[in-house]
């Protein structure tokens, strides 16, 4: 695979999600290395992105996940050293990073997303709970992996799980609850790939359900309807479109009781553990993990 050069896998950084970016950094970097590609760890907390150049890079798989990582700053500081990179753009990153402003892009495009609010240390907190209803969802902003995330279920609680989300973001929202199920859908290079379901043993798929249980049940089909399904993904490939994402991406969204879709956020850089769905959702459409690293890798641009 010498037409990619030497591939730098960038991989743990800074930030909260340092953890779980160390282990798909790991898979990634064993599966291009399988491929007969070039490739390296990088983990730019421990040297400085120049070193790219100096050290003879001539792209970047990058798999860095939160702040930093997946906010368009080092797709940024990437594009101004002209180093093609896998993954979103900086104007997407930035976006994708930001649960609020995605969900406003989204509800200016007619695109179904839960009811919400924006909470602030003066918000009217019951009034909040009263007209979202309970349970509701608090989430900072800008944090991955339900970092930070409560789900409030009883009267009152409100404004205790905003301090808690505010530790970690300015920025915090409340989410209307939506009882039908939890889904993602895989965008690679285009394509929708196959809906997974995901059905965690706790009370809601929290950073253990999603990095390191192994009682969290994932299905793949879904089970959603042809037709559901069929709606589903192009909701999610609209969505995408929307934000301006390029490569690949993976889109959550919820189901309520009657087979409404709504849209929950966008991961620019999704998990490549062994617990991750994209990789799942490939192997549904027989691409196998290092084939998705290949393919991921062969869309990496400048700009």
């Amino acid at each position: 695979m010498k037409q990619y050069g030497k591939v730098a896998v960038l991989m743990g950084g800074t930030s909260s999600e340092r953890e779980v970016s160390l282990m798909s950094g790991a898979g990634v970097l064993g599966a291009l290395q399988a491929k007969g590609v070039d490739a390296h760890a990088f983990d730019p907390a421990e040297k400085p992105l120049t070193a790219l150049k100096d050290e003879g890079f001539a792209c970047v798989f990058n798999i860095l996940h939160g702040p930093f990582g997946e906010d368009g700053t080092l797709q940024g500081a990437l594009e101004t050293m002209g180093m093609p990179y896998t993954g979103c753009g900086v104007m997407a990153s930035a976006i994708c990073m930001d649960k609020w402003r995605t969900k406003l892009l989204w509800k200016g495009a007619g695109l179904p997303i839960p009811d919400f609010e924006l909470l602030t240390d003066d918000s009217d907190f019951a009034a909040i709970e009263a007209r979202l209803g309970l349970p509701i969802f608090v989430k900072p902003a800008t944090e991955g992996s339900s970092i930070g995330v409560t789900k409030v279920k009883q009267p009152g609680q409100l404004k205790a799980a905003y301090e808690e989300a505010r530790q970690f973001d300015p920025i915090v929202i409340a989410e209307r609850f939506i009882g039908g199920g939890e889904y993602t859908c895989a965008i690679i290079d285009g394509k929708a790939y196959p809906t997974i379901k995901i059905e965690p043993a706790t009370e809601y798929y929290d950073y253990d359900a999603k990095y390191f249980r192994d009682d969290t049940v994932y299905r793949c089909p879904s089970g959603l309807a042809p037709e559901i399904e069929q709606r589903a993904r192009e909701l999610c490939l609209a969505a995408f479109r929307v934000l301006g994402c390029s490569g690949w991406s993976r889109v959550d969204f919820l189901m309520d009781e009657q087979d409404g879709i709504y849209l929950l956020e966008v991961n620019t850089n999704p998990g490549m553990t062994s617990h991750s769905l994209v990789p799942m959702a490939a192997r549904a459409e027989g691409l196998s993990y290092e084939d998705l690293c290949l393919q991921v890798l062969a869309a990496a641009h400048v700009g």
